[in-house]
């Protein structure tokens, strides 16, 4: 084969290899936003509620007991989330909701949220990717039975508006967090804790939290007024795949 041919030859594998690369990638973003669950699309159908605005990115991870969970408005929950109450598809789990997510709330991907009495989750509430919260816990008084088959116990878990809950923390059952608690990544989080407090650690303690006299306690470190600035002006992002992955 000639270099000029041999040449063409390479030039025209390079092409078909970008058309096939950009036709893969085209198709999988039609297929993402054909999988979503939105108030638009017959998924909605399921829910308790189904807020105005709220995406359900796919791929969904695991939900099922959709007639007892609610999502309020333009909440976006990130792609491979799992959303369940109850142990298994198909239950009848009675009159009451168990899982309550308000609006403005944004899930990281890979979330688990696994709920079988009650799980509220406010408004403006922020994941980071793979947290996992669930009210259920398997208890172990049982000497001579294997832990995983001892019957489980329940204990509600409140998750109060404004909060942001950091990468991979793992929100246990009884857990109540006040208004706007930042959850350090990796936490192990049971207890109450107060409005405006920083946790983090296994087990989850306070680290800092706002005095109404004293201000942050610890004081926070001083920051720059560009840094702070530049921080407030920043556009809101509004696409789900940047918003929620």
């Amino acid at each position: 084969m000639s270099p000029k041919a041999r040449s063409l030859r390479q030039f025209i594998a390079v092409q078909a290899r970008r058309a096939a690369h950009a036709a893969v990638h085209r198709g999988w973003e039609w297929i993402q936003r054909q999988g979503e669950i939105t108030p638009h699309t017959p998924g909605r159908r399921r829910f308790a509620y189904l807020g105005e605005g709220v995406c359900i990115g796919f791929p969904i991870g695991a939900i099922y007991g959709e007639p007892w969970i609610s999502i309020g408005d333009h909440t976006l929950v990130g792609t491979h989330c799992t959303i369940s109450a109850g142990f298994v598809p198909g239950l009848d789990l009675g009159p009451d909701l168990i899982v309550r997510i308000g609006k403005g709330c944004s899930l990281g991907r890979g979330t688990h949220i696994v709920g079988h009495q009650s799980i509220e989750i406010g408004d403006d509430v922020f994941t980071g990717p793979n947290v996992y919260i669930t009210d259920q816990n398997h208890s172990y008084d049982d000497l001579d039975t294997p832990i995983g088959r001892q019957w489980p116990e329940n204990n509600p878990v409140v998750i109060g508006d404004g909060c942001w809950i950091g990468t991979g923390a793992i929100i246990l059952p009884g857990t109540r967090l006040g208004r706007n608690v930042a959850v350090a990544g990796g936490a192990v989080v049971r207890g109450e804790f107060p409005d405006h407090s920083v946790i983090g650690g296994v087990p989850a303690k306070v680290l800092r939290r706002y005095d109404a006299e004293l201000g942050w306690q610890p004081p926070l470190r001083n920051r720059s007024l560009a840094a702070v600035e530049k921080a407030a002006n920043l556009a809101p992002v509004t696409d789900l795949h940047e918003e929620a992955g």
